[in-house]
């Protein structure tokens, strides 16, 4: 019996100790109770990071920070009376006062939110003072981003405010704080982001600050993001963007060697510094509704064009693999590729060789349409069945990069086509279809849509004797390692050793009477390949063409390469007259430091193919208003 009186009041001292100790606690040493039984006297404010700074590779700053002030309301705590003075000093009407309130409370009537967005610097030197007398606001600085170079808007994107899905599905996130948006504000927000800090301010009964809780020791400091490096050669993206000048279209130029992307171009583009500041919802929604020039479309990742001629490469090499023909097997052409009896089976050509034999290195540089159709035939029909065929074309395809995503870094992208046998069975029901129903393959017209990124990855490919890297926008980050997939060697399935012919070919696009003979240069080897794709577009049913896409790609220099490039030009002819100057400069332009040849690159700057855009989309509405 006394064994057990004195378990029990063992245990009843045990209770009792815990209690005392939790009620120290809790009473003593725990303030967060105190806090919120003081929320009238406390102001808990968030202490916003700096982003990390963006440079490019040779530490041009290309994205900084300039401090923002907004001001902030928390419902419940606005008693004063006199609105309209509040109104007058911020200079907004009485309606768009309620209006904000309003969805201050339907956001939270305790949680802080942005009431008014970016102040100036002389509008919060004037508040700052007497926004005591108005209870439930306070001004908040932010850190807003600033664009020293007017340039590569679409690689960095934006940052913008959190949406309302965004605050429900993530809780690390505040209403009125800001993200990324888009380029590599987005795709790396994790890391330039950082984290937040905590403020606790005293308030006296006037609600005048007059200094921090307990001198601070409870506040928590912000850490601010990380700084990028990007793979970006800013001088070159620059360059770029003035050729592109009155053009739509993409440039890519990567280093073949690391998949480092150097210039990724889309036209039009523009100023950065628009999305900043009060005016950035206006100009937003102005380019967002231009359908026209589409300036927030971004081309040379988005835009799926046919790729031309320069698709005809592919089907070289894998003709040469499949041995179905060798540097020396000859075709002849008669002014084009008959493929049927009838007058349309009949694909036009321009090489001006007639009845002639044409082998691989003539068919490349004077880019004969009759040679790589024989060839493409070859291909589909070396398997027992057209489907077979097909299939082991595409798979070649494939591990040459072309219809799928790269995994780049960056947030958006598309991943173009390459058809297959079920494409092509769901069109002929009956599986009638053979290699000449799909002969415009051949010239990488037809079904084939590519992108920019592609093209300039392809010729990384090419200009690596059969491997790449995943391009990618990033080269270094502070105490962090570079994905390794984009460190990675991928493979294509195409030998080594057949691409030096084809190479070849691409030289003398520059060296014999190719294609781009007129921008060769005796400095540096160039190799390339010239594409005119047709452009057509269905409107109310009719299918109309408008003037060629220009297209050019290439590498430079032959050995050891620096830089391999691909553009598209909008309607800009044939791919020597635009693509393929623009590339020639912006190759000599990075391997050298500057150009050499100021007629050619003025006529490229001043180029104008704005009236050709207004007459096609005139054209455009007329058919339209038809129907």
């Amino acid at each position: 019996m006394k064994k057990t009186n004195y378990l029990l009041r063992n245990l009843t001292v045990l209770v009792g100790v815990i209690f005392i100790a939790r009620l120290f606690y809790l009473q003593i040493l725990d303030d967060s109770y105190e806090i919120l039984s003081n929320n009238n006297a406390i102001k808990i404010k968030l202490e916003f990071p700096e982003r990390g700074y963006i440079y490019d590779r040779n530490n041009i700053l290309l994205v900084a920070n300039q401090p923002s002030y907004d001001i902030m309301v928390i419902p419940r705590e606005v008693k004063f009376k006199d609105t309209l003075a509040f109104c007058k000093l911020l200079n907004i009407s009485k309606r768009s006062y309620i209006k904000r309130l309003e969805k201050a409370k339907h956001y939270s009537s305790r949680i802080p939110s942005v009431f008014l967005k970016q102040l100036s610097k002389e509008d919060f030197g004037a508040l700052q003072e007497i926004m005591y007398n108005f209870s439930g606001f306070y001004i908040q600085k932010r850190i807003i981003r600033d664009y020293p170079k007017n340039s590569a808007a679409n690689v960095l994107g934006y940052i913008s405010e959190v949406n309302e899905k965004l605050l429900a599905e993530n809780n690390t996130y505040h209403q009125g704080e800001l993200i990324g948006t888009g380029g590599i504000e987005q795709y790396y927000e994790a890391v330039l982001r950082g984290k937040k800090g905590l403020k606790f301010v005293q308030k006296n009964r006037f609600n005048k600050e007059i200094g921090p809780y307990k001198n601070g020791s409870l506040d928590k400091k912000s850490v601010a993001g990380q700084d990028i490096i990007l793979t970006l050669d800013s001088q070159l993206q620059q360059y770029g963007e003035l050729l592109m000048s009155h053009k739509r279209g993409g440039i890519v130029a990567i280093e073949p060697s690391s998949g480092e992307i150097l210039a990724l171009i889309t036209a039009p583009n523009y100023d950065p510094n628009l999305l900043v500041g009060r005016q950035r919802s206006k100009n937003f929604t102005k380019m967002y509704l231009d359908s026209v020039n589409k300036p927030l479309y971004d081309r040379s990742l988005l835009a799926q064009y046919p790729p031309g001629s320069p698709f005809k490469l592919a089907n070289a090499l894998i003709g040469l693999q499949e041995k179905v023909i060798s540097p020396n097997t000859t075709f002849l052409c008669f002014h084009g590729y008959r493929y049927g009896n009838r007058e349309k089976e009949f694909m036009k050509c321009h090489c001006d060789i007639y009845n002639s034999p044409i082998n691989l290195d003539l068919g490349i540089y004077r880019s004969c349409n009759s040679y790589f159709s024989n060839v493409y035939r070859r291909i589909i029909e070396k398997q027992p069945t057209p489907s077979l065929g097909i299939d082991t074309w595409k798979d070649y395809l494939e591990s040459l990069g072309f219809g799928n995503y790269l995994g780049y870094d960056l947030p958006t992208g598309k991943k173009g086509l390459i058809p297959n046998s079920d494409y092509y069975n769901k069109y002929y029901p009956l599986r009638n279809w053979r290699a000449v129903t799909t002969i415009s393959n051949a010239i990488g017209q037809g079904e084939i849509l590519s992108t920019p990124i592609q093209l300039a990855n392809f010729t990384a490919i090419i200009a690596n004797r059969g491997f790449y890297y995943t391009p990618h926008m990033v080269k270094h980050i502070k105490d962090s390692v570079i994905d390794k997939n984009f460190t990675t060697a991928k493979y294509s399935k195409i030998d080594s050793g057949n691409f030096e012919p084809v190479i070849k070919g691409m030289y003398d696009v520059f060296e014999k009477q190719g294609t781009a003979r007129y921008y060769r240069l005796n400095d540096i080897s160039q190799c390339g390949k010239t594409g005119t794709a047709q452009n057509f577009k269905r409107i109310n049913g009719k299918r109309i063409a408008f003037e060629d896409h220009s297209i050019f790609i290439a590498f430079a220099p032959k050995e050891n390469p620096k830089i391999a490039i691909a553009v598209f030009v909008e309607n800009g002819g044939f791919g020597s007259t635009i693509a393929a100057p623009i590339a020639s400069l912006m190759m000599e332009k990075y391997i050298k430091g500057k150009t050499s040849r100021p007629l050619l690159e003025e006529a490229m700057v001043t180029k104008n193919l704005d009236p050709l855009y207004r007459h096609q989309q005139q054209i455009e509405q007329k058919i339209a208003k038809k129907k």
